[in-house]
């Protein structure tokens, strides 16, 4: 069977899961956190809820999140992901996201997913608000019109960086590696080595051969790495028996 390549799962987690993954990414909400959680389908799911389901504070705390972490998200893998997106919202925010973050040319890319007229973060009332207290200025001049004030901005509602390096491996790997596919290859294969070619693939959401090709530079490590450990421990037991 030849492999097709997936960009987001098939459905949306329930709400109580979508909570504990934004836990994970290291987004204070009063959730156990699910660790590990995907990165991108987290934020694009998260962006759903603020952005279809009005709800603002899990779309604040997501651009704060954005805003800290924004350097580590594999932006191939979003542009791929909400370009497929049907709901004009969704685009309008990353798109607004890319302009916001335009100076990181990974995240530029965004800005291009939306082509219409400028959307109001709120479903009433933001000519008002904007007149009365100015525009958030992380969406001035972008598609999205989001008045001041709107969407909060508190430090302890993330995780800092070398905390979330702490407690996520995908994000640990990427600070390695840069949010790269090779990065999300090689923290599926540390999690699960027996997986074939193909699942390591549609885990990490990327192409087949992305797929092959690490799990080969993945294997010759752990190879090496097995060599090493032999030698040291042949070496040690030497040592043991030349001085006792």
């Amino acid at each position: 069977m030849a492999f097709s390549r997936v960009h987001l799962p098939a459905e949306r987690p329930a709400s109580r899961k979508l909570t504990r993954e934004m836990a994970g990414l290291g987004m204070n909400f009063a959730a156990t956190p699910l660790r590990d959680a995907n990165i991108e389908n987290t934020l694009l799911f998260a962006s759903e809820a603020g952005m279809l389901e009005h709800d603002l504070r899990v779309l604040g705390v997501l651009v704060h999140w954005i805003e800290v972490h924004g350097a580590r998200i594999n932006a191939d893998r979003l542009a791929r992901a909400e370009s497929r997106h049907a709901a004009p919202r969704i685009r309008a925010f990353w798109a607004a996201v890319g302009t916001w973050l335009g100076k990181d040319r990974r995240l530029a890319r965004l800005a291009k997913g939306y082509t219409g007229p400028p959307v109001d973060l709120l479903s009433t009332g933001t000519d008002f608000q904007i007149a009365r207290l100015g525009e958030d200025e992380r969406f001035a001049g972008t598609c999205l019109r989001v008045p001041a004030g709107t969407l909060r901005k508190r430090k302890g509602d993330v995780l800092s960086p070398v905390e979330l390096a702490r407690l996520h491996a995908g994000y640990r790997n990427r600070i390695l590696m840069g949010p790269s596919w090779r990065a999300d290859v090689w923290t599926v294969l540390e999690r699960d080595p027996n997986l074939s070619v193909a699942q390591v693939a549609r885990r990490a959401y990327c192409a087949f051969a992305t797929a092959w090709q690490v799990r080969q530079d993945f294997d010759l490590f752990t190879q090496s790495a097995s060599g090493r450990g032999r030698r040291t421990a042949t070496r040690s037991r030497a040592g043991s028996k030349a001085f006792p």
